[in-house]
This record gives C-alpha cells, sequence and structure tokens, in this order.
C-alpha cells in the first residue's frame, strides 16, 4: 500500500469512528486505538505535505498559528427572531401566520440552544467555511477553529446537494464550562458569566489548539440551498442527519395550537436535565413554500418565533441607585445590589428603567428586591418584599433631575417615558456614544476602534466630533498607552476605508434619534443626497413609508441645529458618500409613484417582502389594510375572504401577481 492510499484509508476512517463516538454516541474501537490511529495520520501527513487535505481529521487538534479573522458576507442574511413571553403571544403569532397563509400548515417545534450561532457552508461533501453571525449581513470567518469541534462534519456521507448552507449553534456543555470556570478561578482570572459567553469568547481566539483543548459542542437547525430534498423544514433536517451532522432528536412537529402548548410546558421542566443551555423554544413554519410567501420582517422572519421560558427570580438587597447616560441622552437608572446567582450568572446590576418605574416600586435603599432576567438576558426589578423592611430603612429612591455628567436640567418630552439630558454638544457620555455608534459595524465599520479606544482619544482632546476622527494621523497615536505603530497605521486605515461606506449606512451612523437601520435605507432611497433631505419638510418626509411625525420631526429639528449641519458639512468635505450612487440611482422609477398598494395573498415568483421591496423601488408605497385610498391590490393565491369583499364593496382594483410584473416590467 502506497502512502497516499494508506493516507486516505486513515482519513476515511477517523471520519468514520468520530462520527460513531460524537453523532451516534456508539464507538467501534477505544479511545487508544482512535489516538493511535491519529498518530499515524499526522506522522505521514508530516512526511507527505503534498497530500495535504483542509478537511482531514487531523485539523481537528488545531494549531498554535495565530489567524486574524476576515469578514465574510452572508449568502443570506443571518436574521434574529422575534421574542414571546406567553402563550397568548404564542397564539398571535399562529393566528397570524394562519390568517396570511389561508391553507392548512405545520409548525416545527425545537429547543433554543443558548450559544453562539454558525453558519456552515459544504461543497462537494466538505467544510469549506464557517462563519459567525456578526452584524447579520456579513461575520467573520473562523473555519479553522470550528473544525476542532467534535460534532461539525469535514466530509459528509449520502447523497448530499453539491452546495448548500447549514446553520446552527455553538455551545460550551455545562460540564466543560464549570470545569473551565474552575482552572481560572485557580489561576485568579475572572470566570466567563455563562456558557453562552464561554463559546462565543473561545470562538473568536486566535489559537485554534486552545480552542479544540476547550471542548465546543454543536447542534444544527437550519438547511439553505437551491437544491435542497424536501420541502419541509423537519423533513430536511432529518435527511441531513444522515450527512453526519448532529441534529437534535427533541424537534416535533405539530398540526394545532395544543401541540404548541404541549411541547413548550414539557420542555419547560425537562431542559433542565440537558447537558447544554437553553433559553426558550423556536416555532417555524415546516414548509419552505409558505416560510418565502410569509417572508420577512426588516430584522426577522415572519415564518418563525422564539417563546422564551419563564425568568428565574432571586431575592437580595438595594444598596444604591446610580445613574447612566446613552448616546441620545436618555437617563437610564441602574439599581447596584448584593451579588446574586440568577439564571447561571452572578448578577450584582439590575436596570430601573425610568422614573415611573421606580415609583410604582416604591423603592428605598435597603430594600430587599426582586430580581429577574428578562428573556433570561438582561436583569430588572420586578417587585419589593416589603414584609421584609425594617425601621433601619434607607431614603425613598427619587429620580434625579440634572444630568449626573454634566449638570444640565432634564428634560422629559411628551409621551415618552425616559428623561433626557438636552446638551448633545457637550454632554461627554452623549459625544463618545455619537462616536462609537458612528464606528459600529453596522454603521460606518470602522476596523481598529472600541469603546475603550474612542474614551481614550477623548479624554486626550484628539476627538470631541466624529469628523474628527478624519483627521488623526499615525503620529497622532502610535505613542498613545497600547497602541503601537501598527495598531495606528489600522486605525487610519479603516478610518480612510470608511469613506467608501453607502450613503444609507452614512445616514444611520449619524445617530439622529429614530432613525435605525431600516428608516435610513428608506430614506436613502427617497433622496438623492444629504442636502435634498437638509431642506426636507415634515410632509415631504413623512410622504415615505413607514415614516411618521415623531421620526419626520426629529430629522427635521437635527438639521435646523448649527452643530448638526456645521458636523455633516465637515464630514462631507472628508468625502464620506452623502449621496445614492448612479447604479443606486438606476434602481429606481417613479412607475408607481403616489400610488398605495395592498399585498395579499401567496404568490410564485417573488416573496411578500420581495414585492414590497420592488413597490418601493417603483416609486409606491405599501400600506397593510384597504381604504378608499388605496390604488390597487396585489393579490395571489388564496386572498383573504374579508379582503377581497372590502376591495369589491370599495372597487378597488385587483391585479394578479403577473398583471403587476407587466406593470412594472
Amino acid at each position: 500500500m502506497t502512502a497516499k492510499e494508506r493516507i486516505d484509508q486513515l482519513r476515511a476512517e477517523l471520519h468514520r469512528h468520530n462520527y460513531n463516538y460524537y453523532i451516534l454516541n456508539a464507538p467501534e474501537i477505544s479511545d487508544k486505538e482512535f489516538d493511535d490511529l491519529m498518530r499515524e495520520l499526522q506522522d505521514l501527513e508530516k512526511e507527505h505535505p503534498e497530500y495535504d487535505d483542509p478537511n482531514s481529521p487531523t485539523q481537528r487538534v488545531g494549531s498554535d498559528i495565530n489567524k486574524n479573522f476576515t469578514q465574510v458576507y452572508h449568502k443570506y442574511p443571518m436574521l434574529s427572531l422575534g421574542n414571546t413571553y406567553s402563550e397568548a403571544e404564542v397564539t398571535d403569532f399562529y393566528e397570524r401566520v394562519k390568517k396570511a397563509l389561508n391553507e392548512d400548515f405545520e409548525i416545527c417545534c425545537e429547543l433554543k440552544y443558548d450559544g453562539t450561532s454558525i453558519s456552515l457552508t459544504y461543497e462537494d461533501g466538505k467544510l469549506v467555511r464557517a462563519v459567525t453571525r456578526g452584524d447579520g449581513e456579513k461575520g467573520d470567518d473562523v473555519t479553522d477553529n470550528v473544525k476542532t469541534i467534535r460534532t461539525i462534519p469535514l466530509v459528509l456521507h449520502g447523497n448530499y446537494p453539491k452546495s448548500f448552507e447549514i446553520r446552527g449553534e455553538i455551545l460550551m456543555p455545562w460540564t466543560v464550562f464549570e470545569a473551565l470556570n474552575q482552572e481560572k478561578e485557580a489561576r485568579e482570572e475572572p470566570l466567563f458569566a455563562n456558557p453562552r459567553n464561554a463559546a462565543s469568547g473561545t470562538l473568536k481566539l486566535q489559537n485554534s489548539s486552545i480552542v479544540a483543548s476547550r471542548k465546543l459542542d454543536a447542534y444544527l437547525y437550519y438547511l439553505l440551498g437551491e437544491d435542497l430534498p424536501a420541502d419541509g423544514h423537519y423533513e430536511n433536517l432529518q435527511i441531513a442527519a444522515g450527512w453526519g451532522f448532529k441534529i437534535s432528536d427533541c424537534m416535533r412537529k405539530v398540526h394545532d395550537l395544543q401541540g404548541i402548548f404541549d411541547y413548550i410546558n414539557y420542555w419547560d421542566t425537562e431542559r433542565k436535565k440537558l447537558p447544554v443551555a437553553t433559553d426558550g423554544i423556536v416555532l417555524k413554519v415546516n414548509s419552505l413554500r409558505q416560510q418565502k410567501n410569509l417572508g420577512y420582517t426588516a430584522k426577522s422572519p415572519r415564518w418563525a418565533i422564539a417563546y422564551k421560558f419563564q425568568a428565574e427570580r432571586a431575592l437580595t438587597r438595594l444598596n444604591k441607585v446610580t445613574y447612566q447616560v446613552g448616546r441620545t441622552g436618555a437617563i437610564t437608572p441602574v439599581a447596584n445590589l448584593d451579588p446574586v446567582l440568577l439564571s447561571g450568572t452572578i448578577v450584582k446590576r439590575a436596570s430601573l428603567h425610568n422614573a415611573d418605574i421606580i415609583e410604582g416600586l416604591d423603592l428605598h435603599i435597603g430594600d430587599m428586591v426582586y430580581v429577574e432576567k428578562g428573556g433570561e438576558i438582561i436583569p430588572k426589578i420586578t417587585g419589593v418584599d416589603k414584609d421584609s423592611r425594617s425601621f433601619m430603612l434607607g431614603e425613598k429612591v427619587t429620580f434625579i433631575t440634572r444630568c449626573p455628567e454634566c449638570g444640565s436640567q432634564l428634560v422629559r418630552y411628551e409621551g415618552e417615558a425616559a428623561h433626557y439630558c438636552p446638551n448633545e454638544t457637550a454632554c461627554p457620555p452623549q459625544i463618545k456614544g455619537k462616536i462609537e455608534h458612528f464606528i459600529s459595524r453596522r454603521a460606518m465599520n470602522i476596523d481598529g476602534l472600541g469603546p475603550e479606544t474612542v474614551d481614550m482619544f477623548y479624554r486626550l482632546g484628539l476627538i470631541k466630533d466624529t469628523a474628527d476622527l478624519y483627521e488623526l494621523t499615525v503620529d497622532d497615536i502610535k505613542n498613545l498607552d497600547r497602541m503601537g505603530v501598527k495598531s495606528a497605521e489600522n486605525i487610519v486605515k479603516g478610518i480612510e476605508a470608511s469613506k467608501n461606506v453607502p450613503f444609507e449606512r452614512v445616514l444611520f451612523a449619524l445617530g439622529i434619534r429614530f432613525v435605525g437601520e431600516t428608516v435610513a435605507k428608506k430614506i436613502a432611497r427617497s433622496f438623492d443626497n444629504i442636502e435634498d433631505l437638509e431642506k426636507a419638510d415634515m410632509a415631504k418626509l413623512m410622504s415615505i413609508d413607514e415614516i411618521g411625525e415623531r421620526i419626520a420631526q426629529s430629522i427635521v429639528s437635527y438639521f435646523a441645529n448649527p452643530a448638526n449641519k456645521n458636523l455633516v458639512g465637515r464630514l462631507r468635505a472628508y468625502g464620506l458618500q452623502f449621496a445614492r450612487s448612479e447604479e443606486q440611482k438606476g434602481e429606481f422609477t417613479d412607475k408607481l409613484a403616489g400610488q398605495s398598494i395592498v399585498i395579499s395573498g401567496v404568490f410564485t415568483h417573488h416573496s411578500r417582502d420581495e414585492y414590497k421591496e420592488i413597490i418601493e423601488k417603483n416609486g409606491g408605497k405599501n400600506v397593510g389594510s384597504i381604504s378608499s385610498k388605496t390604488s390597487f391590490i396585489l393579490a395571489g393565491e388564496n386572498m383573504g375572504p374579508a379582503k377581497l369583499e372590502k376591495a369589491k364593496k370599495l372597487g378597488i382594483k385587483i391585479l394578479s401577481e403577473d398583471d403587476f410584473l407587466a406593470l412594472i416590467s
């Protein structure tokens, strides 16, 4: 047997034994025999580097070579799920799906694993790329680290598609997490807060040999591609299990609400026996065809939702209340507590939200308070144990009247619960917050800069606003604490590269109140440049889909402030993209200008979301309900009978999918 033949034989054997041990839990050989085979393969590969294979079983031990992560765009965006916390909200979701589809459907119930999301791409049966969620549009390429996870197959077997993507959750088992924290405690190092943070931090290590030692696990839960074996999500995952993937055996298909509630009630207690952390249930419409027709909101799919288990509650003492200032000037009261264990995490601080919440709780310093984690993420105070109060009780907690940072008199706008510091151009946390927002991934995405660096630059007087970033030089920052020439060069390059960020993201980066990513995109589609936006009045802004009076007023107020106009002028002078490119302009027409259109039914050629985008790109406005002002209805199959009847009553024109496409072709 030649060296090449033996290498191929060993690789195939080790892949099979790995699958038997980690996926089937049915090993055929001892650990020592497995290690002996692995050692033989390592020796042969070292002797014959010409037979190198990035998916060899030897890659699972990792390397001590540090590698910087590169960012990769997702072929399909990785969106987050909307959360529900009650049976009533689950019922609302179910009824929305039922009404939108107007046909029979199944729901796939799954456990919501509490780890870090990953997207795996396979081509010709081999793992070629593993990418983190990142900002949903792009993430870090962590392929080398993921190859060390034994439950993720490097090479598949069976009849799989030529190319596909499978998504899942990287997890750190409870036993590994506890052992790791014991080691960190012995070395007097900070402990990981929970297994999710530990898994996420491990996956971002630049030394894959350390990643290998952390014994991460993975469960896969969604298959994507052009040539999938079945229309059913559940069926696809069962087939994928035969290719070598670790698919949870806790998935169930149900046909009604009672089936969903039975699943939720069972796992609310049984999940505590699992070897990994879970924090809820995921409900998905099973048919991929129906998923496509239901489509997406800006942030999440309409065909799936997460039900979060009821939060655990703990009792602890309130020691004092401090106040934080956000980038918008919003003042957040924070309760400082005696440390208490809650949902696997030590909690020392909790949000009190606003003045009304404090008043409603009737809080006093020294009170014994109930703390919960909203969705098991953000701690909050939900009640006071008034029976435990004693004569030693401290003063009543009253909300502050002046900014804790700059001393400005706080204001409370009509209809809002929060208090604000109005000093947005001179209050340090607001200024730093605006800069941190500006450099963030979803905005200008400036590499090398983070909150600590921004804080240092601000303290040293190097920057006082976002425009000052574009005046920084390598000489300005190379000798600063923890900097150096290379880091300084990377920051300056990152700042220079941000000048290519498109108009819509620059708008979002400005941090105009209420202008999030989705609103910024809609504005960028409606105005050719920033000059036109500066001149826009309330009526013009409110004519844009989803922009109401509050958002419009915020935009008008922003550009009415001379300091903001000056800032935008400076940024424009530094070369930022404050206009739509010619290519972007070419995507838009006025064929549907002034028309309000209702979409109803199930479609063949495009999803609902794609049709909404087509309408907007052709100057139309999407509306949710039929009225006398509706121009026409774009109707697919199974249009709701109530909408059909109302359309006929009002004499509203109904266009089929093909008629609509012909209209805007």
